[in-house]
Formats: C-alpha cells, structure tokens, sequence
C-alpha cells in the first residue's frame, strides 16, 4: 500500500513544483534598461536615480535596471543603437533619438531648461567680445544648452570665434573657468543651481540661450504601448507625496508634465543645429 501511494504521490510533488516554479516565472516583473546622460559621475547619478526608479518600477510592475554609458559621446552612440529601452538625455537627443529609432518622449519637467555661459566673477572677462579667440569649457560637443545649441548662437548669431574644448562634465566646467583654466564655461541653468553656493557666488552668467523643453525620459518604441503607460503615470504620480517630490527633486524633475515630441521637441528640429553636432563612429 505504501509503494503504490508514493508512486501517485511523487508524480503529483512534481507536478506541484513545478506548477509553483511556472509562478514564479510568470510572477516575475519584466526588466527594461535605462541610460541617463552622463552630466555627472556614475556614482552621483546611481544615487540621485535608483531610488526613484525603484519606486517607479514598483508602481508600474517593472524592473528599471540602469545602465551606466562612460560619456556623453556613449550614450549617444548607444540610443543611436537603439539600445537602452529608456533614456533621459537633453532636449536634443530626444531629435537625435526619434531620427535614429523612434524613441517617444514621456515625461520632462515642467520647467524650461535654459543654456548658460558662465566666467569668474571676479575674473578679467565681463563681457562676449572680451571672450574672443579664447578656449570656452564645454561639458560635451551635443549637450543641447550648455554646449550644442550655446555654441551655434556665439558663433551664428553673436559672431564670436571661439576655441571649444570639451571636459566631460558640467561639474568639470565650472570648476575649471573657477581655477582660472579657461575663460568662461557653458552650463545650464539646472546644474548651476545646483553648485554649492560658495562656488556659485564666485561664477556669473554672462550669456543665456533662450529656453526649451527640458530633458525627457523616453522609451524605445519596442517597449510594450502598457508599459510606456503606466511608467508614464508612476512617474507623474511621484509628485502626489512628500517622499516622491524628494525622489524627484533629485533626479531634477521636480514638477513632472506629460512629454509629447510634437509639442516640445519638434520645433528644435527647426534650429539647423545639425553641423555642429559631434558623433562618434
């Protein structure tokens, strides 16, 4: 009797199982990747982003897994693959990234993001003309506001020959024209609020590019129409509370609006910016 109850019974253990492995699996949440531009260190970025993706995720029943570019010239050439399933990048790579693959803007802030150029204070530069034939820090060749765009108007519109030099990041730029290594910095007016005061206080801003749209999170269009959905409304709904506003606060999307490329980004398009982007092959 009790060889013929252990032959019904371990056929139905394993069918158990593996009902319950089968769970699991299907319990699992899809993971997507997420490349952020790398204004900053990997380091300061993995602190200001994982927690508010985590949450994010959690809301819209997914796993936003980040992905760490080495540089801004990486992230360009990975969105161009089509690689990540999600970027945050400037308001151009949000042209670039629709040319390339279609990506679809889904949130940015409400806020527009406004190009500076900054020199020292007390520095011996006061004025545009004063800045001819001098190297200017930039963060990178395509970074809309503090570089890309800024770049065009000295040249185009304010006749200003320049030498650009490109330093990686915008920390490195106003660190450098504060040290007296080059004559003035392109930046943006986010990451300049965000410098301690004691830095800000010694750096004036000498020249603004109008606004624009400011960077947004898009997503690849093979990411799944529900998907694109509800991460869209996780991230709107991050504003609801004290914890969200902090999150997002961080990641310098403190008042998150629907995106739409028409609306935002398509007039960019309009701006012939094109020569004086920099791709790497």
């Amino acid at each position: 009797m009790g060889n013929l109850a252990s032959r019904f019974l371990r056929p139905a253990l394993g069918l158990l199982m593996l009902l319950g492995s089968l769970e699991t699996t299907v319990a699992a949440p899809p993971t997507y990747s997420v490349a952020i531009v790398p204004q900053f260190s990997a380091q300061q970025i993995h602190a200001e982003w994982q927690p508010l993706l985590k949450r994010v995720g959690d809301e819209a029943g997914v796993t936003l897994e980040m992905q760490f570019p080495s540089s801004i010239p990486a992230f360009e050439s990975a969105f161009q693959r089509g690689e990540p399933d999600f970027i945050f990048g400037n308001p151009y790579h949000a042209v670039m990234a629709r040319r390339k693959q279609g990506y679809i803007p889904l949130v940015r802030d409400a806020k527009l993001l406004t190009g500076i150029l900054v020199v020292a204070r007390d520095g011996p530069v006061s004025s545009l003309k004063g800045l001819a034939g001098h190297k200017i820090a930039f963060p990178a060749p395509n970074a809309f506001g503090a570089s890309l765009y800024m770049r065009a108007l000295l040249i185009e519109k304010e006749q200003l020959r320049i030498e650009p030099v490109y330093v990686k990041t915008h920390g490195n730029v106003y660190r450098q024209v504060l040290v007296g290594d080059f004559a003035a910095g392109g930046g943006v007016n986010q990451t300049f609020a965000d410098l301690p005061a004691a830095m800000r206080d010694k750096l004036q801003v000498l020249y603004e590019t109008p606004g624009a749209a400011s960077h947004p999170l898009a997503a690849h269009p093979r990411v799944p129409e529900g998907v694109r959905k509800r991460v869209t409304a996780a991230f709107l709904k991050q504003a609801g509370d004290e914890q969200g506003k902090a999150l997002l606060k961080d990641a310098r999307i403190p008042s998150p609006v629907a995106a739409d490329y028409a609306r935002d980004y398509g007039p960019l398009e309009k701006l012939r910016l094109d020569k004086y982007l920099v791709l790497e092959e």
